[in-house]
C-alpha cells in the first residue's frame, strides 16, 4: 500500500500567486505588443487608402478636374499647404489639363442620427453653385440615413445646387427654389444634417475664395450643362 508521502507526489500543487501573476504578465505583454505592431503595420495603409479614396473624391465633385492644389486657412487667407502642414482642415482648389481652375472642393463634418457624417463638395464662387457631392464618411441607419449618398435624387439635388440665400431644407415634394434641399422621408435628421454641414463650411470658406479669386484675378472655366 501507497505512503502518504508517494501519494503526495502524485498530487499537483496549487500555483502561487507570484506564478499566476507573473503569467497574467506575460499573457497581457505579449497582447499588447501584438497590438501595437499590428496598429503600426495597418495605420499606414489605412491613411493611404483615406488619402487616395479622397483624392478620388476631389475629381469626382470638381467635374474635368486632372489635378489639385491643397489651401489652409491662416489668418482668414487662403494659404497653399504642402504634405507637411498638420492643419487638419484643408480644401482643394482644382485645374484641367489646361491648367484652367474648375472650383474648389471643400470638406465638412457634421453629427447625424448616430455619429459624424464626413461629405466633400465641388464649389464655384462665381456662381455661388455646389457642383459635386460626395459622402466619405457616414454611420447612419442602413435603409435610412444611409440614403444621404444611396438615394440618386438627393445626391443629384445636392450636386445641382445654389448657396445664396442659405441652403434651406423643404419637405419632399415642397422644392420650388435652387437653394432647397428636399428631405428625404424617413431620414430627415440625416438631412437635416448634410445641410446643415453645407451652410456652416460655406460660412467659413466662402469668403476666403472670394477673397482669393479678387486677390489674384481668377475666373473659373465655364460649368458644363
Amino acid at each position: 500500500m501507497a505512503s502518504e508521502d508517494q501519494i503526495n507526489v502524485f498530487i499537483e500543487k496549487e500555483p502561487g500567486s507570484f506564478r499566476l501573476i507573473f503569467t497574467l504578465g506575460i499573457a497581457g505583454f505579449l497582447s499588447g505588443l501584438i497590438l501595437v505592431s499590428l496598429y503600426l503595420f495597418t495605420k499606414p495603409i489605412i491613411e493611404n487608402n483615406k488619402a487616395e479614396a479622397l483624392k478620388a473624391a476631389i475629381f469626382k465633385v470638381l467635374p474635368g478636374t486632372g489635378s489639385f492644389k491643397t489651401f489652409v486657412l491662416n489668418n482668414g487667407k487662403l494659404t497653399e499647404a504642402d504634405e507637411k502642414t498638420k492643419e487638419p482642415e484643408k480644401i482643394f482648389l482644382g485645374f484641367n489639363t489646361n491648367n484652367e481652375i474648375t472650383g474648389f472642393a471643400i470638406h465638412g463634418r457634421e453629427i447625424g442620427f448616430q455619429d459624424n457624417i464626413g461629405v466633400i463638395f465641388g464649389y464655384k464662387s462665381e456662381d455661388k453653385s455646389i457642383i459635386g457631392y460626395e459622402v466619405l464618411e457616414c454611420k447612419e441607419t442602413p435603409g435610412l440615413g444611409d440614403k444621404i449618398f444611396k438615394d440618386e435624387k438627393f445626391v443629384k439635388n445636392i450636386a445641382e445646387l445654389n448657396v445664396e440665400p442659405e441652403i434651406v431644407v423643404v419637405k419632399k415634394g415642397d422644392k420650388k427654389n435652387p437653394n432647397e434641399v428636399e428631405a428625404i422621408s424617413g431620414a430627415t435628421i440625416s438631412s437635416k444634417a448634410v445641410v446643415k454641414l453645407l451652410n456652416n463650411s460655406l460660412n467659413k470658406w466662402k469668403l476666403p475664395i472670394e477673397n482669393y479669386m479678387s486677390k489674384n484675378n481668377i475666373k473659373l472655366t465655364a460649368r458644363d450643362e
